[in-house]
């Protein structure tokens, strides 16, 4: 049975690198939506995409800021109503502004609660008031959530919230057969990371694709055998 996958922060890293897996090494997922802020980036690399699709397959690109609520629960509706049941979720996009304490804003507090935290939430609710049943919910949450780092405030809370979040929602959700996984990454090479790590190299640690990698494996039919409550990737 052909399947629909969704994907959130989907125009470059770890989100492009899970929807180019998903479109090309699943053959049971046919169909890919993709949410990400309107950019250049997105747009070029959508059409790259595009060009390797194989023959049946198809993507569903929308932009939107999942930060917005607003407008995140209306393009979630828009996407339900046209690729139908939405059967794996990757919530995927992240926000930050990391700086020490004395200088957090509460404006940069609440925007990075609302793309890691509420956004991964408002999709998951609004999808589920609709009808929907997932197969499996994917949330990439952090070790940065599991041991909280100076200067990281807002990013390691609102990624300790996701990992809490995702062992409720895993024992809610099982009575429907749906899987739920808190995947935590380590250090890997995506502009969120520079952001957090300006100075460091990239070369040396995990790339986006390692991490698709681990995603795509869990998607696959030996993913129910490697479930556990947050599974930590790292070199």
């Amino acid at each position: 049975m052909s399947k629909t996958a969704l994907v959130t922060g989907a125009s470059r890293g770890i989100g492009l690198e899970t929807t180019r897996r998903f479109i090309l090494n699943h053959d049971d997922i046919t169909t890919v939506v993709m949410f990400a802020r309107d950019s250049e980036d997105f747009d070029n690399n959508v059409k790259e995409l595009e060009k390797e699709l194989p023959i049946g397959r198809k993507l569903v690109p929308y932009k939107v800021d999942v930060g917005d609520r607003s407008a995140l629960k209306k393009a979630v509706k828009q996407a339900y109503d046209e690729v139908g049941n939405i059967d794996i979720l990757v919530n995927n996009a992240g926000y930050t502004n990391p700086v020490p304490l004395q200088q957090v804003k509460m404006a940069d507090f609440e925007k990075t609660m609302s793309v890691n935290l509420y956004g991964p939430f408002t999709i998951v609710k609004t999808l589920l008031n609709r009808g929907n049943r997932f197969d499996l919910i994917v949330n990439i949450a952090s070790t940065a959530g599991i041991n909280g780092r100076s200067g990281w405030l807002t990013y390691s809370a609102s990624k300790a919230a996701v990992i809490n979040m995702s062992q409720v929602m895993r024992e809610e959700l099982s009575i429907y057969g749906t899987r739920v996984v808190c995947l935590s990454p380590g250090r890997t090479a995506t502009d969120l990371r520079k952001t957090l790590a300006p100075d460091e190299d990239p070369s040396t640690i995990m790339q986006p694709e390692h991490v698709a990698q681990v995603i795509s494996t869990l998607s696959s039919g030996v993913g129910r055998y490697i479930d556990s409550e947050n599974i930590v990737v790292r070199l």
